[in-house]
């Protein structure tokens, strides 16, 4: 009997070290991957303290591959993210959506972690959030070598921080089986009010020729709004109306760079209220789209749609177009009172509004100004602003929500 019970403990033993980790046993944390952000915290102050410089290696280049295969460079678990970088380094700086893009705040300098080559920067954001950030290492300033997920800007790619809470907008993705509308070349307008010529593009839905009396959108920065890395509207548009979550819509993409010479962009003279530029729109471009479409020529089933100072414009369209443009589509307005005065103004507003602006380094101050100045003339609009910066990756998951509530089938 005795001998038959310490077989049965040396069993039962034996299993147990074959079930619970080593370093459980003696005192270390499990491993990833982490159940909380102490236990990642804990784990690679444990690796990094490391005396042995092959053993310290063989262990951060085993988190780091864990980490990068599951995507987790940054690290997110909650509201908490761990900026991480990995090479020999003077200074390495985090900047982005989240601080203004200063590179030069002590509060977003990275510790290099322990004896190990990591640097890490900590910080808490909602579960929601989406930001675009940079790395500056040395005062090089590059995207997130060890993170695939990027996200186009007018200055190039940044990459982007998605929190565990953050939805994927799918709309911005072509689905399967959808049949796609139509983009046209730039087609080139000589503008007899801006005394210069303007390109632009036009989409057509999938089942164009079956259509009539279409709504139409026009689209400021329309290059920039048409392009998947960016607004992606042409594919939202297609998923929406393929799928009839909307309307079919006819979609005009207005080119603000000088044909022939992109490099030079007219954006801030044209979207900062000038009434050359909502004369050449409405007066010129609307009754030539009007003429050779099938459109609904309606101020209710016309929209113009603008972010940044194209949401300036919008709003200034409303002010002085008012016959055209009842929809109004503005994301992150820039700051311009003369124009939301003006605006504020009106004896009498038509209008449906979409207004929807992020919150990290972007328009929400003017935003909810404009947002005031609605509800205070009982316009009908929608309002939304999320946990973003001022970025195309914010502006194009708001689309299909605009698109929505402009065109309901």
């Amino acid at each position: 009997m005795k001998y038959g019970f310490f077989k049965k403990r040396r069993r039962l033993m034996i299993s147990v070290f074959m079930i619970i980790p080593l370093q459980v046993l003696f005192g270390q944390t499990a491993g990833y991957p982490y159940k909380t952000f102490t236990e990642f915290r804990s784990d690679l102050n444990r690796i990094s303290e490391i005396k042995d410089h092959s053993e310290r290696d063989l262990q951060v280049n085993e988190l780091w591959k864990n980490l990068k295969s599951d995507n987790q460079i940054p690290y997110r678990i909650a509201e908490s993210v761990a900026f991480l970088y990995r090479g020999e380094a003077k200074t390495v700086h985090w900047s982005g959506d989240f601080n203004g893009w200063d590179q030069d705040q002590p509060e977003y300098e990275g510790k290099r972690a322990g004896l190990s080559d990591i640097w890490i920067m900590i910080k808490q954001f909602p579960e929601d959030a989406r930001l675009d950030y940079k790395i500056v290492v040395d005062g090089k300033w590059i995207t997130d070598p060890d993170n695939p997920y990027l996200q186009m800007s007018g200055m190039g790619p940044n990459s982007v921080l998605r929190m565990p809470g953050w939805k994927f907008p799918d709309e911005t993705e072509l689905a399967p089986d959808v049949i796609r509308g139509t983009l046209t070349d730039n087609i080139l307008i000589e503008s007899e009010n801006l005394g210069y010529p303007v390109n632009y593009k036009v989409y057509t839905p999938y089942n164009y020729l079956r259509c009539e009396n279409l709504p139409v959108i026009y689209v400021t920065d329309g290059q920039e709004y048409a392009d998947d890395k960016k607004g992606a509207l042409v594919t939202i548009l297609d998923n929406l109306i393929f799928s009839e979550e909307i309307r079919p819509v006819i979609a005009v993409f207005i080119d603000p760079r000088v044909p022939g010479k992109e490099a030079e962009n007219r954006r801030n003279s044209e979207y900062s209220g000038n009434q050359k530029y909502a004369d050449f729109v409405g007066g010129e471009l609307v009754p030539l789209i009007d003429k050779t479409y099938k459109t609904h020529a309606c101020p209710d089933d016309r929209a113009i749609l603008g972010a940044s100072l194209g949401g300036v414009n919008a709003v200034w369209f409303g002010a002085v177009r008012m016959n055209d443009f009842h929809l109004l589509g503005i994301q992150s307005l820039s700051e311009n009172q003369s124009v939301v005065d003006r605006f504020s103004r009106l004896d009498w507003f038509p209008f449906r509004i979409c207004l929807t602006t992020g919150v990290y380094s972007d328009t929400q101050k003017q935003t909810i100004e404009l947002k005031s100045v609605l509800e205070r003339n009982k316009v009908d609009f929608i309002y939304k602003e999320v946990n973003e910066g001022h970025s195309w990756g914010n502006w194009k998951a708001q689309l299909s929500n605009m698109l929505r509530y402009f065109f309901p089938n």
